[in-house]
């Protein structure tokens, strides 16, 4: 399959997520748990989401996933708990909005290194997923997944 990756400058963006540990099995619950609980949040102190939810892999170990997952907010906010205020690094990165399965991101992320080994981009070792829908609001071929290296 051919891929049409960009290389853009990106602003910096606040966050709100949960860091956890998990398997790649497991992280579907994960998710979903650590999305309500940070909607929920949002909604005492009268905030919503500005953009996607996202994760943030610190690492590939499929079976020990270290993973912020959360959502892009308009302005830095407080913490409470687990859930803890970040930022997306400013900076040029490279991506690729993916439409389908979940189970198809294992191309792209091969394809994506593979571009990055043949050319100058040098990523800072952290992996992007923005989830513009869920498999609760689309059918699965219609889900919308940017994969992103910064």
């Amino acid at each position: 399959m051919d891929y049409e990756f960009e290389v853009s400058e990106q602003p910096l963006r606040h966050t709100l997520y949960i860091r956890t540990f998990t398997s790649a099995q497991k992280l579907p619950e994960e998710l979903g748990r650590a999305y309500h609980t940070i909607i929920e949040y949002l909604s005492t102190i009268g905030e919503s989401p500005s953009d996607a939810a996202f994760a943030c892999y610190h690492n590939m170990a499929m079976q020990n996933l270290d993973v912020e997952m959360g959502f892009i907010a308009a302005k830095p906010l407080p913490e409470k708990g687990d859930i803890k205020p970040g930022k997306i690094p400013a900076g040029k990165q490279l991506s690729y909005v993916h439409k389908g399965s979940y189970k198809e991101l294992e191309s792209v992320y091969k394809a994506m290194m593979q571009w990055i080994q043949q050319s100058e981009h040098t990523p800072t070792g952290l992996a992007y997923e923005l989830y513009y829908n869920s498999p609760n609001e689309v059918p699965e071929s219609e889900l919308l997944t940017r994969v992103s290296f910064h």
